[in-house]
């Protein structure tokens, strides 16, 4: 019988599935932080007890499965492999590849073994594999490092930056500045300002939620920044599509993160979209519905050759890993 492990091992927690070629869910195993920039030790331990339980449950051995395969956060640079290609080859699955978890994300959302995706929840990231199987990705290292202020937490600093700037004349009149000091707690900007700048509190993530509220009430300045950020977004991922030689084909961009899917998020959204129409006019944009470790597990079937029916497919898109394991 064909056995495969996919894995997505992120910053809290770590997920292993074992399933057979059919899609039918055999073991599965959770576990802590697999992501080695945060804890190397705790990650490696936490990887493989996550992977030990799925083989457990499932009545398997290592020996037994056809390929493994890791989405792993973390898996940014090539100094970032050069510590995970032995730690995931020390667990012993004799077939098995590694990847940064936006790639099994990607694959999660497509029926395609290639395509893109962008990640903006808490932080940003994106990713493209092309047909060759050639992948590369920018992001998740912030402002400094090329990438736009894209992520629940940079959203909040542009919300609260324009409410200062209103306050000291450097800006226009926004929406946000009520909504912000409502949301913070406060009845005027300048005890704000003053708290943040001297460390007495700090900008809350959740002024995410208040930059879209502002936006959908039609606030000019709430719009410009989501059409501005949304315009950094579609350039991040156009331009590794440029890269990998794809912009010419027809494939998926995989939106993931709870930003990109909030209910309300079409002004951001619409902003990536016309970029992208431009740039890479087959592409189409599609928002990740689900669990980001049955990407991984497409991706083992991938690497092993298998061709994967469209009820296979179906199936493993279906799972979620709170479900109850079946035979």
């Amino acid at each position: 019988m064909s056995l495969y492990l996919g894995v997505d091992a992120g910053g809290s927690k770590t997920h292993a599935v074992i399933c057979d070629k059919q899609g039918n869910i055999l073991g599965k195993g959770e576990s802590g932080n697999g992501n080695h920039q945060i804890d190397r030790e705790h990650a490696a331990r936490n990887i493989e007890e996550a992977c030990k339980t799925a083989l457990q449950e499932a009545g398997t051995a290592k020996e037994d499965i056809n390929f493994a395969y890791f989405g792993l956060a973390g898996a940014d640079r090539e100094a970032d492999y050069e510590i995970l290609r032995p730690m995931i080859a020390a667990l012993g699955f004799p077939k098995h590849a590694i990847a940064c978890d936006t790639i099994i994300g990607m694959r999660a959302g497509t029926s395609r073994p290639y395509g893109a995706a962008l990640i903006c929840g808490t932080g940003f990231n994106s990713a493209a594999r092309n047909r060759r199987g050639e992948e590369l990705q920018y992001g998740g290292f912030g402002f400094m490092y090329g990438d736009g202020h894209a992520g629940g937490s940079g959203f909040a600093k542009l919300a609260f930056r324009a409410v200062i700037r209103e306050w000291d004349e450097r800006g226009p009149a926004t929406l946000l500045t009520p909504l912000v000091l409502e949301q913070m707690g406060y009845t005027s900007v300048e005890p704000m300002y003053e708290d943040v700048l001297y460390g007495n509190t700090k900008v809350p993530p959740s002024l995410v939620k208040t930059l879209f509220q502002a936006a959908e009430a039609g606030d000019g300045v709430a719009i410009r920044i989501l059409e501005t950020e949304g315009e950094e977004l579609a350039n991040a991922v156009c331009t590794l599509i440029r890269r990998l030689d794809m912009k010419d084909d027809a494939f998926d961009i995989v939106y993931i993160g709870s930003v990109l899917n909030r209910p309300n998020s079409s002004i951001l959204t619409d902003a990536i979209e016309r970029i992208v129409a431009i740039r890479a006019p087959h592409a189409s944009c599609v928002r990740l519905t689900s669990d980001p470790v049955s990407g991984a597990l497409l991706c083992a079937m991938d690497a092993d050759g298998h061709i994967i029916d469209a009820a296979t497919e179906a199936k493993l898109k279906a799972f979620t890993f709170e479900q109850v394991t079946t035979a």
